[in-house]
């Protein structure tokens, strides 16, 4: 199949504007790996230090012949989805050890949890993490004793903030190893509608604790699709996970042979190996657009649109937000997957999972296939389903057909024919909403605005009983540059129950949504943000918003609104309490939303 015309039209333009960059970025990647394996430039001191615990390993590291394995590790045994991460640094090393190689923990990143600080103070740290753990990996990397790397991380910034690490060092060869989705607990429908009865009353707090712990119950990856399993789904769209690795649970044979697997390819990958494929290599315009087009296929998180810019200036990439615009038109939403339908990601793996859907997109010439990826030449590798036969580690065809048609669609008879992420544009900045779980009769609200400067205060509203007729909740100063841009998702089980009650609402915000944004249509990542001159600070209680996710529009209906006074926040409280005084300059330097909120990129 010819490639469609539109990923054609993108993927030139994105090589076009990111000509210049990309261009300098590749010298410096090029320069950088004639210098050979990286601890041939360390003075016997140097590597002293580096090889004094390594034991048995010394010898091989002295004589520089066998390649050596950066381990970069956002283990903690808080994130379900990274505690199987404890034993994999010596899994790793034994794998690589039976090919001659060696492998040391470079270094640990931070991993927090948005699962524990949604509506918490801690969430305002939360965006700002993954250019800490980028930081944080290019500190491990900077030993430069290493021929190539492993980042083991899953979880919402965390991935992100490695590929940015990665990018940066781009010379090093790298595989992205996962651990896997926890296995299916308390239906994730079920546990919306008790945090809905919690929210009116209907249910108290040890209802709701029991139906929470039923849901997060063991190790693994929260089993919705949010951010932490869209991760999964990107790094396998962009070649940089053994295929088929996404959502094999932990603590399997087979979980446990593709890590070793992974492994083994991370040291055939280096100079000193056969097939040497720097990270460089693989992320480059096409890659991006691949893991464009399986955020838009699979109605993935809204935090993408914030990372995948960031992430790809990180490799010499100028992502644009109109690209997203332009692919979610062209590229058909394949799955569902809660919030976007009942199924979690095991169920949506048994049905077919990524090696069927990436089957159907280049059968439909909606993916690029000549893409240099960890698995070989070609994302036609992501085609196949990893087995262990006869006691040994193999790949076989993948599957042909769904085996569960309400949860996963071919690409000819898809769920519905645009992607699953909108680009929303007017006089009140640019914003993007993800429509995959939005009834389509609620794509357009139009309504008087309540005004809330915080979620607090929304929630408090409601429980005063003051939302009766249809509104549009403005939620604002909650960008970047004002308090980190923290995730709104704890305002989920109240906005649902007042559109459950017959309102048409509708969320405005300059701040985020959880990646698992639900049923109520949220009008986000506004920008300009309020704070910097968005018109959002100018809206006042009773002004006409139109939020309109079919033609794509945002706006104040209301007259003269641009000619008012903006609203002047009392944003003293951000500066301080866990930890927020350690991340005033992050505050004071980071991006606009529209070119992913960065700091450090």
């Amino acid at each position: 199949m010819p490639l469609n015309p539109t990923i054609e039209a993108v993927t030139q333009r994105i090589i076009e504007r990111s000509k210049a960059r990309r261009t300098t970025y590749l010298d410096r990647m090029r320069r950088a790996a004639e210098d050979g394996p990286r601890r041939a430039h360390l003075t016997c001191g140097n590597q002293a230090h580096a090889y004094a615990a390594m034991g048995d390993a010394k010898d091989a590291l002295v004589a520089e012949k066998a390649p050596n394995l950066g381990i970069i590790t956002a283990y903690n045994d808080m994130l379900s989805a990274h505690q199987p991460f404890k034993d994999y640094p010596d899994k790793i090393k034994a794998a690589v050890a039976k090919v001659g190689a060696t492998a040391q923990v470079s270094g640990g990143v931070p991993a927090m949890c948005d699962g524990v600080t949604q509506g918490q103070v801690g969430m305002e740290l939360s965006l700002f993490s993954r250019d800490v753990i980028a930081l944080a990996a290019g500190v491990g990397l900077s030993h430069n004793t290493y021929d190539a790397a492993v980042y083991l991380g899953v979880c919402d910034k965390i991935v992100p903030g490695l590929i940015i690490a990665a990018g940066t060092f781009g010379y090093i060869p790298g595989v992205f190893i996962p651990a896997g989705p926890m296995t299916s607990g308390l239906p994730n429908d079920e546990k919306a509608k008790v945090r809905q009865q919690f929210a009116t009353g209907e249910v108290g707090r040890e209802e709701l604790m029991k139906a929470e712990m039923a849901s997060y119950h063991g190790p693994g990856t929260c089993t919705f699709y949010g951010t932490a399993n869209s991760n999964q789904m990107l790094m396998e769209f962009m070649g940089l996970h053994m295929p088929g690795a996404s959502f094999v649970n932990p603590g399997t044979p087979l979980r446990e042979a593709l890590t070793e697997e992974a492994a083994k390819t991370a040291v055939g990958l280096s100079a000193l190996g056969n097939n040497y494929t720097p990270v460089c290599d693989v992320l480059d315009e096409k890659a991006f657009v691949n893991g464009m087009v399986g955020l838009m296929a699979t109605g993935g998180s809204t935090n993408l649109v914030l990372h995948l810019p960031a992430m790809a200036r990180a490799a010499g990439v100028d992502v644009a937000l109109e690209d997203f615009a332009d692919l979610s038109a062209a590229v058909p939403l394949m799955a569902k997957v809660y919030p976007n339908g009942l199924a979690d990601v095991n169920h949506f793996h048994a049905a077919g999972g990524l090696a069927y859907m990436i089957g159907e997109l280049l059968d439909a010439g909606l993916l690029h296939d000549d893409v240099k990826t960890v698995a070989g030449h070609g994302l036609s590798h992501y085609t196949l389903e990893p087995e262990i036969l006869n006691g040994g580690f193999h790949y076989r065809e993948g599957p042909k057909t769904s085996e569960n048609e309400k949860i996963l669609r071919p690409a000819s008879n898809p769920f519905q024919p645009e992607g699953g992420l909108k680009q929303l544009e007017g006089n009140l900045g640019h914003g993007m909403m993800k429509v995959s779980a939005v009834a389509p009769e609620r794509h357009v609200i139009e309504a008087p605005a309540r005004v809330f400067d915080d979620q607090h205060a929304v929630k408090a509203a409601f429980q005063r009983g003051e939302f009766t007729t249809d509104t549009v909740v403005v939620v604002r100063f909650q960008g970047p540059a004002a308090n980190g841009m923290p995730e709104l998702h704890s305002l989920t089980p109240t906005l649902a129950v007042l559109q459950d009650r017959g309102l048409k609402v509708a969320l405005v915000t300059d701040g985020r949504m959880s990646g698992a944004s639900g049923k109520v249509p949220s009008a986000i990542h506004v920008a300009p943000e309020a704070l910097h001159g968005g018109l959002l600070a100018k809206v006042q209680d009773g002004d006409i918003i139109r939020v309109d996710a079919d033609k794509g529009t945002l706006d104040v209906l209301t007259e003269g609104v641009e000619s008012r006074q903006a609203a002047t926040p009392d944003l003293s409280n951000n500066a301080f309490g866990v930890g927020r005084e350690l991340f005033e300059v992050f505050r004071a330097n980071v991006g606009p939303s529209t070119a992913g909120a960065g700091v450090v990129v």
